[in-house]
């Protein structure tokens, strides 16, 4: 493969913005858990995964790979190969960042689940007691038709709808028509990519603040009736407006304060800092056989202050970092003595939060739950119990596993997520890498 040719305008139509940030959009991310035990010991390590890992980057498919993966809060187990850039001299290790794009959402997700254990608000409070101008929405008859087409809301967005995509927001990534259009108009953006022009990829000019995001988004009908539709969306970042409007904190100070500081995440940023370009890997398109430089570390529009804090797409850190908030999530709360959250907020927050009278047929989340921000597990053959996690653009992954006491996270950097099926089938690597290594151990066990 040739990192140099074609260029980025030789994209084109291939490169949906849905597809550059719509997350884990195809595949079961957490589905297919196997129903026997295995053990819990890591010194077997994981060779199936490894192996895959070694390939991605020995056939250039990607410029570098990286996975880790621990039980409970024990120190996890790293595997990397390659480089921050391909065919580069620096390699990936526990220093590179990665773009976690939609993986922002599970951790606003549990910050807006902290504003619940604090009192100030509550699941199922509507929306509009925080921002007026949320009362009586219209609602689109058509999803894709025009915007004077609508129909009153038949119930008012609630901050449970806002953490489970069920509002009836759309999403310049998802929706299509007018809608989709009226959102890139007024600046209702996702997030950014890069400072290069993208074909297929409109990234309108986004809005100069959270609090004009908000007031712009209310001022267009919904695309589905609140409460109805699982349908992704920029709902994490309306509550990154929630956060700010009822703590007095944007997202960002809120999360070095109450999250990021107290658990020790220090190298996790909306805005890298220029010291730390060195560690930040490049972000690739796959392309007719090549990887196309999408958004170089050296010159990324990361080491850029965006608008504001985005709530859903803006995070990047180290996997050791998103690491810890896994740790924290498995111990319900807690990390090294140091508690965040209490444990029934948190496994209030990975357990299924959808309205009973949502759909998810036919969508990412179908015969799943969804919590805070990710998809949880609803006890069944295909939704495991105590499962919740999610992905991001860029090809990252990470889920928890609390009823086997497991965490994981798989970190690469190419766009869309489907050119390759590593995120939708990184935690059955895992797990086939478990049951071989229980298997092998039950198999030189005496009677």
């Amino acid at each position: 493969m040739n990192a140099e040719k074609p260029a980025i305008s030789s994209l084109g139509s291939s490169f949906s913005r849905r597809s550059v940030l719509g997350g884990i959009g195809t595949g079961a991310f957490l589905a297919g858990m196997p129903g026997i035990a295995f053990a819990r010991e890591m010194g077997a390590g994981f060779p199936g995964l490894t192996k895959i890992i070694n390939e991605y980057v020995a056939d250039k498919k990607v410029a570098g790979m990286l996975a880790m993966i621990g039980f409970g809060q024990a120190p996890p187990q790293v595997i990397a190969a390659g480089s921050l850039t391909l065919g580069g001299q620096k390699p990936v290790d526990t220093h590179t960042l990665w773009r976690m794009y939609s993986q922002t959402k599970p951790i606003t997700g549990m910050a807006t689940m902290m504003l619940v254990e604090d009192g100030l608000i509550s699941l199922d409070q509507p929306l509009s007691d925080i921002f007026p101008e949320f009362a009586d929405m219209q609602v689109l008859i058509d999803p894709e038709g025009a915007l004077d087409n609508v129909e009153p809301a038949k119930m008012p967005i609630t901050i449970r709808q806002l953490q489970t995509h069920t509002a009836g927001l759309g999403y310049t990534i998802i929706s299509k028509g007018p809608i989709q259009k009226a959102y890139l108009a007024a600046g209702l953006t996702p997030g950014r990519v890069s400072r290069n022009p993208i074909p297929g990829v409109d990234p309108g000019a986004p809005t100069p603040d959270i609090m004009t995001f908000v007031k712009r988004l209310s001022e267009l009908p919904l695309v589905y009736q609140p409460g109805t539709q699982w349908s992704y969306s920029l709902s994490h970042d309306v509550l990154s407006a929630v956060i700010e409007k009822v703590s007095g904190k944007p997202l960002d100070q809120f999360l070095q304060e109450r999250m990021f500081g107290p658990l020790g995440m220090d190298s996790i940023f909306y805005n890298v800092p220029t010291d730390r370009a060195i560690d930040l890997a490049d972000n690739y398109a796959p392309f007719a056989g090549s990887l196309i430089p999408v958004d170089p570390g050296a010159t990324s529009i990361f080491l850029d202050k965006p608008p504001f804090a985005f709530g859903s797409t803006g995070l990047v850190g180290t996997a050791g970092d998103y690491d810890k908030f896994l740790q924290m999530l498995l111990g319900f709360g807690t990390l090294n003595g140091v508690q965040v959250m209490k444990p029934e907020t948190v496994k209030l927050g990975m357990s299924n939060l959808l309205p009973k009278t949502a759909s998810t047929k036919g969508t990412w989340v179908a015969n799943h739950g969804f919590g805070a921000g990710g998809r949880s597990g609803l006890g069944t053959e295909v939704s495991p119990a105590g499962t919740f996690g999610w992905g991001g653009a860029a090809g990252t992954s990470a889920f928890v596993d609390t009823v086997r006491g497991i965490r994981a996270g798989g970190y690469t950097q190419y766009i869309p997520s489907n050119s390759y099926p590593f995120q939708s089938d990184f935690p059955k690597y895992v797990y086939a890498d478990l049951i071989g290594n229980a298997q092998a151990g039950a198999g030189n066990t005496s009677p």
